[in-house]
Order: C-alpha cells, then structure tokens, then sequence
C-alpha cells in the first residue's frame, strides 16, 4: 500500500520582494509623470473645450501651476484674435472626485482669484463658476470676429456672473446659470464721437444659451436677442442714433448693418 506524502508548504518565492518594488517604481513614476506634466496640456484642453475661442499661449510651469498669456479668438478657421494684457496663473488641485482651479490675472481679476470645479462626467466635463464680478478690456472683444473686429471697441467691461457653469459632452456644450457683461464708456476708432454710450448683455443658460443686448446710455442705441445654435451665435438686433446725433454716427451705422431709414439691422450667424 502506497503512502501519502503530505506536501511541503512552497517557500516563498524570492521573487516577491522584486515584484513589489517594480510596481512601486511603476507608481512612483507614474505620480512624478503627473505631478510634473506640462502646462501644454492645460492649454490644449482649453483650446478644445472652447473651440479655439478661448487659447492659453506661452504656457509655462505645470498642469498644476502655471501662467500663459490669453488669447480670445473667433474660434476655428479664425483670422480674429487679440491678447488680454498680462499674464493669467492658474493653481489647480484635486478636491473630492473633482478638480478646483483658482484663475488669476494681471490686469482684471480681484486679489481673491476666481474660483472654478471642474468634474469629469461621462464623455466630458462641467465646469462650475464660482459667483464673482471682475473687469475686463473691451478691446478683448475684438477677438472674437464680425462685428467686433470692425468697430475696434475701447472702454470696460464688468462681467458678473450667478450659478454659471459649463458642460461638454460627446462634442456637444451646453450652459447653466446667467452672466452679465456691462460695457461702459464704449469708444471706437470709427467714429469721432467719443464715447458712444454703455450697454449691456445679458446671458441666460438653459436649452439653448441666450443673449439680450439693450443700451443704458449714449448717442449710439443698440438692441437685440440671440441664441447660440450649437457652437455659433445667432444675433439679431438694430443699432440708431439718439435725435441730434444723426450725422455724426452715419458712418458707422453705414458699417454695423443694413441701413432702413434711421436704423442699421444687424444679422449675426
């Protein structure tokens, strides 16, 4: 009768230790990789989340912490494109599931800086704009094409917004919250009237993103509604001058639509 030979416990292996320390230098350098990845990819991420409208050239530093000049563009295929004064930084930093990044710049920010999150969704992102109020060039605006380009707007924009955030899935973005824009002491190289008035935009998310432009003073009345159609706006609207003021801004009613009578028609999109 054969004997049963209980087997031995295996000794351990010696690979063990080697195998464990290999991962740990595949983590190691897989988290000095991210701790050290370039501002380039911020920048890009930017480009494509907006659709080259909104660019972060020169970036310098890290993904993590960083600077760049900001250029505001007419998107892809764009010739328009003008560059804020300064540098914008950036600090960016995980904070439960999401990313939070704190946004500063040179020339029109707060010494609090803006506050934003960015969480990952499926196919995409939300971006959630903490409330705030800061001031901005007007001259930004040229960048971003017709009409802009062609009336070289000088004065200050006030930009305040209330639960505005952002999402982009599969291609497609959407807005939620509102943003207000005032733009006073509006100035252009156009006409020798100087300033032309202060107006403001109001921006409402939902469905479909709206606009409603309307004028709060100045020889030069402007009005209108739009809403934005996937990535490119649709604005129509009507520009006049105050009574007395006919004469002077001819020209430049000449240049923002087609004329009817007193009024220039403006079409965008």
């Amino acid at each position: 009768m054969r004997t049963l030979r209980r087997a031995s416990p295996a000794a351990p292996s010696t690979r063990a230790p080697w195998g464990w320390a290999f991962a740990g230098l595949l983590l190691g350098l897989l988290l000095v990789g991210v701790l050290a990845a370039p501002a380039r990819w911020l920048a890009e991420g930017v480009a494509r989340g907006t659709g080259g409208m909104l660019q972060l050239a020169e970036p310098s530093g890290s993904l993590w912490n960083g600077s760049a000049r900001l250029l505001v563009t007419g998107g892809a295929g764009s010739q328009d494109r003008s560059a804020l004064p300064g540098q914008v930084h950036w600090r960016l930093r995980p904070a439960l599931g999401a990313l939070r990044l704190d946004l500063r710049a040179d020339c029109c920010t707060p010494a609090v800086p803006l506050a934003m999150r960015i969480s990952p969704l499926w196919g995409g992102a939300r971006l959630l704009l903490a409330d705030a109020q800061t001031q901005w060039p007007a001259a930004l605006l040229a960048g971003l094409g017709t009409p802009f380009n062609t009336v070289q707007p000088q004065g200050e924009l006030t930009l305040a917004t209330q639960g505005l955030a952002a999402e982009w899935r599969a291609g497609r973005a959407s807005m939620a919250g509102g943003a207000d824009l005032t733009l006073r002491q509006l100035s252009s190289r156009l006409s020798t009237l100087q300033p032309l008035g202060s107006y403001r935009v109001q921006l409402r998310g939902g469905d479909a993103v709206s606009m409603e432009l309307s004028t709060l003073d100045g020889a030069l009345q402007l009005s209108g509604s739009g809403r934005w159609v996937g990535s490119r706006l649709r604005f129509t609207g009507e520009a006049s001058a105050a009574p007395g003021q006919e004469a002077q801004l001819a020209n430049l009613l000449n240049l923002l639509g087609r004329r009817q009578g007193n009024r220039a028609l403006i079409s965008l999109g």
